[in-house]
């Protein structure tokens, strides 16, 4: 409904409002609310509207409303008014006054961007599943394949997935550029449903190995394109808790491998059908993503304002968009259309954003969790606990430490979170190694060692885990935000490759006890690098954070 308004008389110290001479009196409207009154008066110009002490209530709720932090400005009810007019269909007249509505009063509706995170987060399954489908199926394949008790050829099983990572994430930036993100999902969909099909058929450990590399190249690609599209399409009042769902699907997954993969031992042959499993959910990535909206922030830097427009409305509702697009424009500089030069990122003006990105995800890897996720059949088995019970309780401490990770993101903040996760992660590193030590025996040494790791997973979940891949795609500017991830997460895998390739050589000759004080030691570094190095950007706009982290 539109309220044509010709004429606007405000009195300051008039109790009844004066009428035009020979002019009927006016008619008194209904009580609005709050006890607040408008008069009509007719005349030639249309009806006479008297609203001082309406509009100033209407201000001063809009005052406290200001005062609640939200990411999104408020606009004035001028503003808004105007595009219900327009959604109304009711046009406009510039001789009237204007209010649009579409500056965003609140927030965007939470439920249009959920469809699309939830098929970006498929890839985050895969990246889990892939982590553990090896965890009870090493054995029989091992056993099948003839490299039964070869602990560097199992090494190579698992890590050799992360030396095709590593390739992946290296070009990931460069492919989420070039052809965006939608097509980058489904590109990676390629290899992780080739290579899963030749681990599934391999009859040698050569056909293994290749099929886990290119399983390994899909690996790469998606958790720093995932990382980004889901910033990206994310209200950034809720940017946090989408951010919690890659973590989440992750840790599904690897619950998915343990379960599956329990028969492995008794079912000649199971762990091929392990394999094969996989290739269903990356079909389902790769057409599902047609569906999704592409990021608007990448339609927007390749001068597709027009497209980007549409896809803000997918995601934000039509109100939304113009203020979405004026936002952006805020952090939009001359030097967007560059290209992005290795020396900025190796040495240049972004150097710092981009260090401080590659050492806090180096330290996630440090800290062992996957040591912990690709061997801890291995580790429990040596406390006397079954496998199969060991991996299921593990995937279900990490399911519940990312759901509360979900729910404190955007209450507690990307900061406080990994504080408090790299303490209790220090901590039960060192339960661990006072279990491996000399100091405690018999069942003792079980429960330190079995509640020292599901303490760690547990705190690993709550903030190690998920937060970086969000807090980096978060202060990393726009311009380089896809291609220094590619830098950081590169850093991530070669990490994650050594790690899994000699943390059971290293667990051989060095023991538990130091092993697990090496690991305690770098969760205590962790927390101290974040102390010391990172910003909260809890709430803030994507804008807001790059034009704040501009490098002079």
């Amino acid at each position: 409904m539109q309220i044509w308004i010709d004429q606007i008389h405000c009195h300051c110290s008039s109790t009844s409002p004066p009428h035009a001479t020979g002019s009927p009196p006016p008619t008194r409207s209904p009580e609005l609310t709050d006890g607040f009154h408008i008069s009509f008066c007719s005349s030639k110009s249309g009806w006479q509207v008297h609203l001082r002490f309406f509009l100033l209530h209407l201000d001063m709720r809009g005052r406290q409303r200001d005062n609640i932090h939200t990411p999104y400005k408020r606009a004035s009810s001028r503003d808004r008014l105007n595009a219900q007019d327009r959604e109304d269909g009711l046009g406009g007249n510039p001789s009237h006054v204007q209010i649009d509505i579409g500056k965003v009063y609140g927030n965007p509706p939470w439920i249009r961007s959920l469809p699309h995170v939830i098929v970006a987060a498929l890839s985050s399954f895969l990246f889990g599943y892939h982590l553990g489908v090896v965890n009870d199926t090493l054995e029989s394949i091992s056993l099948d394949l003839s490299f039964h008790g070869d602990t560097m050829a199992e090494g190579l099983v698992v890590s050799t997935c992360l030396g095709g990572a590593f390739i992946g994430s290296t070009v990931s930036g460069w492919i989420a550029d070039g052809i965006g993100r939608r097509r980058a999902f489904q590109l990676c969909a390629i290899p992780l449903i080739i290579g899963a099909s030749m681990s599934a058929t391999a009859n040698g450990l050569g056909g293994m190995l290749f099929g886990r590399f290119l399983v390994g190249t899909g690996m790469g690609v998606t958790p720093p394109v995932a990382a980004l599209y889901i910033t990206e399409v994310s209200p950034a009042f809720v940017r946090g808790t989408y951010g919690s769902f890659t973590q989440i699907a992750t840790c599904l997954g690897l619950i998915a491998s343990f379960f599956i993969g329990i028969p492995a031992k008794d079912v000649p042959r199971w762990w091929r059908v392990c394999f094969w499993v996989s290739t269903v959910p990356a079909a389902l990535l790769a057409l599902l993503m047609e569906f999704c909206a592409e990021s608007p922030h990448w339609l927007l830097k390749r001068g597709r304002s027009a497209e980007a427009e549409a896809e803000f409305g997918k995601l934000l509702g039509g109100l939304h968009v113009k203020s979405s697009m004026a936002e952006f424009s805020k952090s939009d500089r001359a030097d967007e259309v560059e290209s992005v030069k290795l020396s900025e990122l190796l040495y240049g003006r972004h150097f710092r954003v981009v260090f401080i990105g590659s050492a806090l995800l180096a330290l996630q890897q440090l800290s062992g969790i996957n040591a912990v996720f690709y061997f801890s059949s291995t580790v429990f088995k040596s406390g006397g606990v079954p496998s199969d019970i060991a991996n299921m309780s593990v995937g279900v401490v990490n399911l519940s430490g990312s759901i509360v990770a979900m729910v404190l993101m955007d209450k507690l903040g990307r900061k406080g979170l990994l504080l408090g996760s790299f303490m209790g992660m220090a901590f039960s590193m060192a339960m661990q190694a006072v279990a491996g030590s000399t100091l405690v025996s018999g069942s003792s040494v079980v429960y330190l060692s079995v509640g020292g790791l599901l303490l760690f997973v547990l705190s690993f979940a709550m903030g190690v885990g998920p937060v970086p891949g969000l807090l980096l795609s978060e202060i990393f500017p726009s311009r380089i935000r896809a291609k220094a991830m590619a830098i950081c997460m590169a850093v991530h895998w070669v990490i994650n490759f050594f790690v899994g390739l000699l943390f059971l050589r290293l667990l051989e000759q060095l023991g538990a006890q130091i092993l697990y004080t090496v690991f305690a030691s770098f969760c205590l570094l962790g927390f101290f690098f974040v102390k010391n190095n990172v910003v909260e950007t809890k709430g803030k706009t994507l804008q807001e954070i790059e034009m704040a982290l501009l490098p002079a």
